[in-house]
């Protein structure tokens, strides 16, 4: 068999292609989910972890330890085995919850890190100025730490598309999972395989590209306004 049979066979025949795409879009929606809902969740754990008082941050920095610390498959099947079992919730929304959990222990880490490392003399300077203590986060500390934090969070965003690859645990027909049913049904397991690869790669550059088109568009707008 050639190699444009093999595509065939595999990309093509029984039209395998609209299987692989469903597969994908699960994989999308899971991801672009858990993104929204794990940065959200992870900002509100990040303002308690730099609360003063030390039972509210206690809290939280135990919450960042136990979920950045335990692998996301154990999260997954003790949500779906164990704590959720028994209520009627869709495996989809169950990983969404999950991999928003976890997000939101790398997310809350992530921007106390990016607050640490912040300039705290220009929002000093700003208070002095008469800056709010709002108008001094918003305008001052928070374009800091998202450009501070901005490389980690791509990558965090890249691994989270990559994690979700183990949601098949749960029966989700997930890209994942489309490929290696694929692979089963056609024999041809390393072809099968390497194309799943790419288009895990292909979605990880997609990110790369769009924060990158953001910095140049940024870049661009400054030189307009200099």
């Amino acid at each position: 068999m050639t190699l444009s049979d093999k595509l065939y066979t595999i990309l093509i025949k029984g039209d395998s292609w609209k299987t692989i795409l469903g597969g994908l879009w699960v994989t999308l929606q899971i991801s672009a989910l858990s993104l929204l809902f794990g940065t959200l969740l992870g900002a509100l754990i990040c303002f308690l972890r730099t609360r003063k008082n030390p039972v509210i941050r206690g809290i939280a920095s135990v919450y960042i330890a136990v979920l950045r610390g335990t692998p996301v498959l154990m999260l997954l099947l003790l949500l779906y085995y164990g704590v959720l079992a028994r209520v009627k919730i869709a495996p989809v929304m169950v990983a969404v919850i999950t991999f928003s959990l976890n997000v939101s222990a790398h997310v809350a880490e992530l921007l106390r890190s990016a607050l640490d490392a912040a300039d705290h003399g220009q929002a000093e300077a700003a208070r002095t100025l008469g800056f709010s203590a709002w108008d001094t986060f918003r305008l001052v500390t928070l374009p800091q730490v998202l450009r501070i934090a901005k490389p980690v969070y791509q990558s965090t965003i890249v691994n989270l598309i990559q994690w979700t690859s183990v949601v098949g645990y749960v029966t989700i027909t997930d890209l994942t999972r489309v490929i290696n049913n694929t692979a089963s049904r056609t024999m041809q397991p390393l072809l099968t395989i390497i194309i799943g690869m790419l288009i895990y790669l292909a979605l990880s550059y997609i990110v790369f590209g769009l924060f990158a088109l953001s910095d140049r568009l940024k870049q661009r707008k400054r030189g307009e306004a200099a």
